[in-house]
């Protein structure tokens, strides 16, 4: 999984092979949120963190908090007493105090002043990746973190100078959201394969050939190098010229074969399991409301409003406005 420049982390900080994939515990699901003024946006991405199933069977084992020697705020601990009160709970609505009371720690947010989804679950897996790394600077740790195990990955980017074609391999690890991709394509597959089409730079966007030895105009194409368990797309339905959201249905699958858009396409094909989907409904991106559909540990699927978790079927889940989308290998 590591590409060719890259060094393997020094210190596995949690051993890949201890993640399971697959439910520990199978149960009805769990309570509803209360929402505590304008706080759906949170409510949602806790929702779906929730039925994640690699965290929350980590989350259940109570193994971080065990261990835990941070003062004050932790994303983790947060979680973990969180997703058990969730689950474990006889009540069928509970209020996520915790989480709302330390909303100025996991980003810019603010108790009673709207939110997004998006940034709301990328600034929360980020904390909790902040967690796990319990102060430290070694950037060596970084991708060991059970959090970046789970929701983390390599993109390539492969630059062809177009006048010597010289090949030069770039690549970044990312956290949380594999891609955030405007809304204009029909489908997720389409998005994925505009995606990895490969896209002419000119000589101005400053690519430096190391044989040519100037800027020169080049071909990049990005692809997934190594892929996350938990696979994240976000539809972007804000557009950019006119403010305005854009409610195009994209259609996505229960079932995703990565193998096509990955660095090596040769292989098994990588299958994901479609197993949460955030909505929002409202004709604005800056109102509205957020609601969300997870699939609990007994396979069976809920639409998840704020208090109310009501059962459906699949075929209303892929039926969606969808803004987030949650698979899992």
């Amino acid at each position: 999984v590591i590409g060719k420049g890259m060094t393997p982390p020094q210190r596995i900080l949690f051993p890949p092979e201890k993640i399971c994939m697959d439910w520990q515990q199978k149960r009805r699901p769990g309570a509803g949120l209360y929402n505590l003024g304008s706080t759906c946006y949170l409510n949602v991405v806790l929702q779906c963190l929730t039925y994640t199933p690699p965290l929350a069977n980590y989350l259940l084992s109570r193994q971080h908090s065990r261990f835990c020697h941070q003062h004050g705020f932790c994303m983790m601990c947060i979680m973990e007493d969180h997703v058990r009160k969730v689950l474990y709970s006889s009540a069928t609505a509970i209020r996520p105090r915790a989480v709302i009371r330390d909303l100025k720690f996991i980003g810019q947010f603010k108790p009673d002043i709207p939110g997004d989804a998006y940034e709301f679950l990328r600034c929360t897996v980020n904390a909790m990746q902040r967690a796990c790394l319990n102060g430290s600077s070694n950037s060596d740790y970084n991708e060991s973190t059970i959090i970046h195990q789970i929701f983390g990955g390599i993109l390539r980017s492969r630059v062809t100078c177009l006048s010597c074609k010289t090949v030069s391999d770039f690549y970044k690890a990312f956290l949380d959201v594999l891609l955030k991709i405007k809304v204009r394509a029909s489908s997720l597959t389409t998005a994925l394969d505009n995606f990895v089409t490969p896209k002419q730079m000119d000589g101005k966007k400053g690519f430096r050939c190391s044989k040519c030895k100037k800027k020169v105009a080049a071909s990049k194409r990005v692809t997934v190098h190594h892929a996350p368990r938990v696979l994240t797309v976000c539809l972007g339905r804000a557009d950019d010229q006119s403010s305005k959201k854009i409610c195009q249905v994209v259609e996505y699958p229960e079932y995703l074969d990565l193998r096509p858009y990955m660095s090596d396409t040769a292989g098994e094909p990588l299958l994901y399991s479609l197993y949460a989907v955030v909505v929002h409904s409202g004709h604005t991106c800056l109102g509205g409301h957020f609601f969300c559909f997870t699939k609990a540990s007994n396979e069976q699927w809920y639409k998840m409003n704020d208090v109310s978790v009501d059962s459906c079927g699949i075929h209303t889940v892929l039926g969606q406005e969808a803004y987030l989308l949650f698979y899992a290998r």
